[in-house]
């Protein structure tokens, strides 16, 4: 009984601390810039947007963390949502999503990601991207335009997004997406800068990560039943 006791006791604790990282993150304007993520935190953040799931587990991101203050600068000119943010972030990123050239059922990029990452024997792996063509062509028509399918791309790294996000929360570090910037010449800038591997990674959304300087205002969010619908026998 003692052992059950504890085991609801413990189901509770967790319940809690959950609810309780999501009231403790918002969307944090200005960091502390004396304070400092640790590595081992970080890493932790990292590790939650690598292990995020994906649509047909393509894992179609790349992260890319600025630490370099030249570098923010030079983003700063075309990023008006992150005025805040980038001179005082512990860390921040730059999210980027992969392109037709990769994320197109017949690109190499599937086939290596099939294979070679999820291990599908090569004699199954026609079927598969037959599959995953039907898929891509008839079922969520990506082909209608290359902004198409890099917005279904692009919405896979929300996933990794929202994860890194809440779990900062869970280690009490504060975070902000950010999608206030000029797409077309953020592109630019990382194309210069070799970061877009030849247009098969495009920008997808920022996020920034550190310590509040300040508490914020009250969560507001709509009530339960205003967002929450059950359809039930």
């Amino acid at each position: 009984m003692k052992k059950e006791l504890g085991k609801v006791s413990e189901d509770a604790n967790k319940r809690q601390e959950i609810l309780e990282a999501f009231r403790f993150r918002h969307a944090t304007k200005e960091f502390d810039a004396k304070k400092k993520i640790s590595e081992e935190d970080f890493e932790v953040i990292l590790e939650a947007g690598r292990l995020s799931p994906s649509s047909i587990g393509l894992e179609p991101w790349k992260f890319v963390i600025v630490q370099s203050s030249e570098f923010r600068e030079k983003l700063q000119k075309y990023t008006w949502g992150a005025k805040g943010q980038l001179p005082t972030a512990s860390h921040f990123m730059l999210i980027l999503a992969r392109t037709i050239k990769d994320v197109k059922y017949d690109s190499d990029y599937m086939a290596y990601q099939m294979t070679e990452v999820k291990g599908v024997p090569e004699d199954l792996l026609e079927g598969m991207l037959e599959r995953y063509k039907v898929f891509q062509e008839s079922g969520l028509n990506l082909f209608e335009s290359e902004r198409s399918i890099f917005d279904w791309s692009g919405k896979q790294t929300y996933i990794a997004l929202a994860n890194m996000m809440t779990t900062a929360a869970l280690l009490g570090i504060d975070s902000c997406p950010i999608e206030g910037f000029d797409m077309d010449a953020i592109n630019d800038l990382l194309a210069k800068e070799g970061l877009l591997e030849d247009g098969h990674l495009k920008i997808s959304v920022m996020a920034a990560f550190g310590y509040r300087a300040k508490e914020p205002r009250p969560k507001a969010r709509r009530k339960a039943n205003q967002v929450i619908q059950w359809i039930t026998d």
